[in-house]
């Protein structure tokens, strides 16, 4: 048994978890935003995947079930004031008073581990209304797709630029935020990275509706100025560890 560190941008993380189970990976790890281990039984030819995988740090693991540790890894948890996040192979039932989600791990962003989810899901638990329609940019998991759903938003679109991730989050279509109407949601969050969020701002906020709020996350203390200025003055920006979220309202 070996696991291979990789890192890779968080915008492509997703594309390359798929990539990993496609070659025979036996589990894989988040171990940020922009690394993964990925582990796998000796059959697999390691030389042949750090060809694949540029730069990976190749590392022999002691014999054990790493599928089962894997899983382990990643335990209920509760988010915000209103969520229990379980994975899928878990039956845990929800605190009183918490949402249950079941997510699916590994496969997309968006584990409910990763502080920008947290922040995000925090978020939508202030923001989201019964009534009000919901856009979900870079869905991954669709964890706050789900969420904005169970906090009484009467609709929730979710869109990715990843087959796989739309197929995970069950609902939902591939594309981007551009091929939504003007005007047509509430509420959009974007818990995706800062060079995205730059460049789909005219975008994110032209499918607001007068009032309408953003909720951008995905990007670190150090790069919310250069999200900044690309929106409209903030609301306010959260923070969570090193990482922050950027309320805005539609002009």
């Amino acid at each position: 048994m070996f696991s291979l560190e990789i890192e890779c941008d968080p915008d492509d993380r997703d594309l390359l978890v798929a990539e990993l189970w496609e070659h025979g990976c036996a589990g894989i790890v988040e171990l940020g935003a922009a690394r993964v281990r990925a582990f796998f039984a000796d059959p697999v030819e390691a030389s042949e995947l750090q060809l694949l995988f540029p730069g990976a740090r190749l590392r022999i693991e002691e014999e054990r079930d790493w599928v089962q540790s894997a899983h382990d890894l990643l335990q209920p948890m509760e988010v915000g004031r209103r969520f229990f996040l379980v994975p899928e192979w878990r039956d845990d039932p929800a605190p009183p008073g918490r949402f249950r989600i079941a997510v699916n791990p590994g496969m997309a962003f968006g584990t409910g581990a990763h502080e920008t989810t947290r922040l995000a899901i925090e978020a939508l638990e202030e923001f989201v209304k019964p009534g009000i329609t919901v856009l979900d940019v870079g869905t991954g998991s669709g964890i706050l797709a789900k969420a904005a759903r169970l906090l009484g938003a009467a609709r929730v679109y979710a869109c990715d630029t990843d087959p796989v991730a739309v197929e995970i989050a069950g609902d939902g279509f591939v594309g981007s935020v551009n091929a939504v109407a003007t005007a047509s949601v509430d509420l959009a969050v974007a818990n995706i990275n800062p060079e995205a969020i730059v460049q789909l701002a005219p975008d994110l906020l032209r499918v607001l509706r007068k009032g309408g709020m953003l909720l951008a996350s995905g990007f670190e203390l150090a790069e919310v100025e250069q999200v900044k200025a690309a929106l409209p003055p903030a609301r306010g920006v959260r923070q969570k560890g090193n990482w922050a979220l950027i309320v805005t309202l539609a002009c």
